[in-house]
């Protein structure tokens, strides 16, 4: 009699097996008519144009991430609003916490300036703190 392990490891094989048979079929089945059209690089219907290698601004990087964080964490809040009246007092109280953590969280980003999309240039020493350093 086979465990309930024994059954996920059979489930696992048969799994890759799968994999592997339709990785097979697929390439014995395609058709393979390469040409210098086909294996360009395809940049929606444009024609590409310069190195693809190229530098982008780590903003968007930045962006993206904060809006995953707070996109998840804002999908986490439906399900406890539906729900927080069941768990009574302590069901709220988490959900406060939560919210006064999203927040804080919030406000330290707006604070360090990363929902700015152009931050501000820094503002040249003036003239009296230029001569105190030097004295």
């Amino acid at each position: 009699m086979l465990t309930e392990f024994g059954k996920i490891f059979i489930f696992i094989i048969l799994a890759i097996i799968f994999v592997i048979i339709t990785l097979f079929i697929n390439k014995l089945i395609r058709p393979n008519r390469p040409t210098v059209e086909k294996q360009k690089v395809y940049e929606c219907g444009e024609n590409p144009e310069g190195s693809p290698w190229v530098k982008f601004n780590i903003r968007f990087y930045v962006v993206a991430l904060i809006f995953l964080i707070f996109d998840v964490e804002v999908v986490l809040l439906f399900p406890w609003a539906l729900v927080y009246k069941d768990f009574g007092v302590f069901g709220f109280v988490a959900g406060i916490i939560f919210l006064l953590v999203l927040g804080l969280g919030m406000a330290y980003e707006w604070r360090k300036g990363d929902l700015e999309w152009a931050r501000p240039t820094p503002k040249p020493p003036k003239l009296d703190e230029l001569l105190k350093k030097e004295s």
